[in-house]
């Protein structure tokens, strides 16, 4: 069975940093891309960040360039998301993701991925 279970998520204030951490269990994501995504209250869920399978490819919204940053692990399966300079408007529930056959393209919409974490809760106060 394929798990995504993220971990570090928490309450911060704006300005601080927080690092999230999604371990894949059940197979190996090393030739899969791999996806942060967010959705808040009310809202849809958004692409936040990708890595391709080698992490050459690195795209990210445009709301987070710059203050976020991606990287994956292979030998531990795992993803994790460096989030710096957070923000009120950063608040939301985070979600890793990845797409369950090999690809080199990293898509930035929810319905190119197919395996889901649970999500964790990153809020930022003012």
């Amino acid at each position: 069975q394929v798990q995504l279970v993220e971990s570090g998520g928490g309450l911060v204030q704006a300005g601080a940093s927080l690092r999230l951490s999604c371990t894949a269990s059940g197979r190996t994501f090393s030739r899969n891309t791999l996806g942060w995504f967010r959705q808040a209250p009310g809202k849809e869920r958004e692409f936040v960040a990708g890595i391709s399978s080698s992490g050459g490819n690195t795209p990210y919204a445009a709301s987070v360039k710059g203050r976020f940053t991606i990287s994956r692990d292979n030998a531990k399966n795992t993803v994790s998301l460096q989030m710096n300079s957070l923000k009120p408007e950063d608040t939301a529930v985070y979600y890793c993701a990845a797409t369950s056959v090999y690809t080199t393209l990293v898509r930035l919409t929810p319905n190119g991925y197919d395996y889901w974490g649970q999500g964790t809760q990153v809020t930022v106060s003012s």
